[in-house]
């Protein structure tokens, strides 16, 4: 079967692209441990999810089906129109491919079965300016950020995420990158060795707004800063991503998954000074192609963590 390389890149389809990469990556000691801490619902009292950099409603259909809650009300919250335009329709498409009645009241939408009770919110902001506009206030039983704090300076993101939590509540914290990017086969050993020291080095060196904003050992880096934020850590495991082929044949969208990770390699190098200009363009055409052939091995190291901030009032 064959992978052409796609001739636009469109960061919703990659999020869609990825959940079933993420589907078998998800630590499922750390899921369990969730699962089982969670606070007791009911309809007048459902468990208050915050998803903060929530994509495109991907962890959302994954607790809905994977069952985390029974009465919830869930608001995701993500900084870019496009991925919220995307969470909107897909959660009404997995509503009506699930059976479960869906109306809108006063915005969320609300999902409901003989056995489920969901209200959904989705809400296009900066994750801070959100944080800013809850004056404080302690109103969620949990926080979730899936594949989000390594975009973030993790130090100075944590104390305002906590804020968030009611004394005692609980986070889950997922696909958190810890350091390794391994492509197989191998092209030229110490070329790829290079290409994927100077792919994390861009990640130490991400700057937005004039902020420090990533850590290619995030991962291992959150022990420490969970444990200064006041955070008890309750569970924690790997979640690597491992992608391959299947005589030839990639499990659902994986190929173009595989495109977009060579197109981060791809942005984030190009111009940079201690590679070859056209040793790396013809890096990434023998990477291309051998997504295109169904050959190309993909693994990324990152860890899951579960826990709890403050005591229980």
């Amino acid at each position: 079967m064959k992978y052409p390389t796609p001739e636009t890149y469109l960061f919703p389809h990659y999020l869609a692209a990825k959940k079933s990469v993420d589907d078998r990556a998800l630590n499922l000691q750390v899921w369990q441990s969730l699962r089982q801490a969670l606070p007791r619902s009911d309809r007048q009292k459902p468990v208050r999810v915050l998803e903060v950099g929530c994509g495109i409603g991907t962890m959302l259909e994954r607790m809905l089906d994977w069952g985390l809650f029974t009465f919830a009300s869930y608001t995701g919250v993500d900084a870019m129109p496009e991925n919220i335009e995307a969470a909107w329709s897909r959660i009404d498409q997995w509503a009506g491919e699930h059976t479960m009645q869906s109306s809108m009241q006063n915005n969320p939408l609300n999902l409901q079965d003989s056995q489920r009770e969901v209200s959904v919110q989705f809400e296009k902001a900066d994750i801070f300016d959100f944080i800013a506009s809850q004056s404080g206030q302690q109103t969620w039983d949990l926080l979730v950020a899936h594949a989000f704090l390594d975009l973030v300076d993790i130090p100075a993101a944590l104390p305002k995420l906590f804020s968030l939590l009611k004394p005692g509540g609980l986070y889950y914290f997922t696909i958190n990158f810890d350091g390794a990017s391994l492509l197989e086969p191998a092209i030229d050993p110490a070329f790829d060795e290079l290409v994927e020291r100077l792919y994390h080095q861009t990640m130490d060196q991400r700057v937005t707004a004039g902020i420090p904003s990533g850590d290619s050992q995030a991962g291992r880096h959150l022990f420490q800063h969970l444990t200064h934020a006041g955070a008890r850590i309750k569970a924690a495991g790997s979640s690597d991503w491992v992608v391959f082929a299947n005589h030839g044949v990639y499990p659902a969208d994986e190929a173009y998954f595989l495109h977009f990770i060579l197109h981060f390699f791809e942005t984030a190098l190009m111009g940079n000074p201690q590679l070859d200009a056209h040793r790396f363009r013809d890096w990434l055409v023998k990477r291309q192609a051998q997504v295109e052939t169904g050959d190309l091995i993909y693994i990324a190291h990152q860890l899951d963590f579960f826990g709890s901030y403050g005591k229980s009032m």
